[in-house]
């Protein structure tokens, strides 16, 4: 957890601006839903994050609704929209996060020349002329104003100089220079921004901010460079979501400075025992699973497989690990409800979670949990986040898995057939014999949908240990060159199968009819 320490300077602490609502959803195949995004943006809250970027306004309807909902109803963090050096863009950002206790308007447009010249076709002078007006317009509306120099890292120091005393002549009061690509390498970053403190004397008198990708696996280190360089705010995401290899993961860049505080002198706000459950929320409702050996939050962060660390650990734990499990929230499962648990058990039990659930929300979720209850022996805070995160996906707007039947025998090939609801609320059934139970599942569903996607990732996980634990899938398919990432979760695998893919499925034709909808305009920061 985030300690209180009286001999902390205030000039060391480093802001945690969360990018996973925006830049994490850009990850191929994820596309959350307005409900999805605001509990994980209430969860960033408990999690003490300072800055929550919700999203991209100007993409969609869908995505300034979402920052919308965030910004009138997440309490705590500054909440941030993104925004081009586009008068339109700066309104919708604008119009959507400006009920927010806090609002802050982010800005971007590249800076080094190969975007110049060939993404955005311009020259170096229309862009600080964009600069110019568009952080003009901005600070209109906020004093609360970040601009960021796309590819900052491959860009030429002296033109960055230059662009970034326009932007802080206008009004901005945070400056991001990101490692978009994921080219730069800790000695450089640090160099860069050693000479733009040279170069810009007003740096010092805003936040500098640091946005690294993870290309070569150095987004962490590079961040951790700029920080020591003297910037106090990172960009990051949690499980490292993001374009491409992802961007610096938020549990790893905090728990660093939080272990090696003595060393490194900089500290956070956040709240570390809400790290793991934060990973696996994000983790559920966007498909994506955490690699096991995931730094922090891998399921075996702190598994010991050795005899000779087993003994260690055995004796003392710091022989092999350096940070108590805990800390991070992993371990603690202390909530334990049984079949003859009833509603308002279940209800306070959620509560002390963080969840507020009622009314057909609550009875949905207690049908859930007695159809767990039957099956297990107890259901503890874990089956408990599992079961809620996996009800939240029943909002998606799509197909969903109404029942299925299936027949399998190691003497003949196994026999699936299905019920699913189709999103015009009218019911199909379809009907397959595949290589195995999962696979005629599948493709029964594919009968039933009349859709041909293609299976790109399937993975299978426990949520707790023993043999009656949650089964919990992931999936990912390829339809008409959209990708779709979905998740389900129950004791039953073959059903948490079913749940995933039709999850996936729903995601990937919205994304393949309506791409324009879901996709980015033609610059993002990072």
């Amino acid at each position: 957890m985030s300690e209180t320490n009286p001999q902390r300077d205030p000039a060391d602490r480093v802001l945690i601006f969360d990018t996973t609502l925006r830049d994490g959803e850009q990850s191929p195949g994820i596309s959350l839903n307005k409900q999805e995004k605001l509990e994980i943006a209430h969860q960033l809250a408990r999690l003490g994050v300072d800055i929550i970027e919700a999203g991209f306004p100007i993409t969609s309807p869908g995505d300034f609704e979402s920052v919308q909902a965030i910004a009138r109803e997440v309490e705590g963090p500054v909440i941030c929209g993104l925004a081009r050096t586009v008068k339109q863009d700066i309104d919708a950002v604008w119009n959507a996060v400006r009920d927010a206790e806090r609002s802050r308007i982010h800005m971007v447009i590249a800076t080094s020349d190969i975007h110049i010249e060939r993404k955005l076709q311009t020259t170096r002078e229309d862009v600080i002329g964009q600069v110019r007006a568009a952080v003009a317009h901005a600070r209109e509306y906020t004093e609360d104003i970040e601009f960021s120099l796309e590819d900052g890292s491959r860009s030429d120091i002296e033109y960055m100089a230059e662009v970034i005393h326009v932007a802080l002549e206008e009004g901005a009061s945070t400056i991001n220079v990101p490692d978009t690509v994921g080219y730069t390498m800790p000695a450089e970053y640090t160099a860069m921004f050693e000479a733009l403190y040279r170069l810009v004397p007003g740096l010092r008198d805003v936040n500098l901010s640091v946005h690294c990708h993870d290309d070569l696996g150095l987004a962490v280190a590079n961040s951790l460079a700029g920080l020591e360089a003297g910037c106090r705010q990172v960009e990051c995401s949690i499980n490292g979501l993001g374009e491409r290899a992802g961007n610096a993961s938020l549990e790893e860049i905090v728990m660093l400075l939080r272990t090696r505080e003595p060393t490194v002198g900089l500290w956070t706000g956040i709240d570390t025992t809400e790290i793991a459950r934060t990973s696996r929320l994000v983790s559920r409702l966007s498909g994506y699973a955490v690699q096991p050996n995931k730094a922090i939050v891998g399921r075996n962060a702190f598994a010991h497989e050795s005899g000779i660390h087993q003994d260690g650990v055995l004796k003392e734990r710091k022989t092999y690990e350096i940070m108590d499990p805990t800390s991070v929230g992993l371990r603690s499962n202390s909530i334990v409800l049984g079949k003859h648990s009833g509603r308002h058990a279940l209800r306070k039990a959620l509560e002390e979670m963080g969840f507020e659930i009622d009314g057909q929300a609550l009875n949905v979720a207690f049908k859930r949990f007695k159809e767990i209850a039957d099956r297990k022996k107890q259901v503890t805070a874990m089956d408990l986040e599992a079961l809620v995160t996996d009800e939240l996906r029943e909002d998606i707007v799509g197909y969903s898995l109404e029942w299925f039947e299936v027949e399998s025998s190691s003497r003949r090939s196994p026999h699936a057939k299905v019920g699913v609801k189709l999103p015009d609320g009218t019911s199909v059934t379809g009907s397959f014999i595949g290589d195995g139970p999962i696979d005629a599942i599948f493709q029964a569903i594919n009968a039933a949908t009349a859709t041909a996607p293609v299976l790109s990732e399937f993975t299978i996980g426990a949520v707790t240990e023993g043999q009656d634990a949650l089964g919990e899938v992931s999936v990912v398919v390829e339809l008409d060159g959209a990708t779709g990432a979905g998740q389900g979760v129950s004791t039953d695998i073959i059903d948490a199968a079913g749940r995933a893919y039709v999850r996936a499925l729903s995601v990937a034709k919205a994304r393949a009819q309506a791409p324009e909808a879901i996709g980015l305009p033609e610059a993002a920061a990072g």
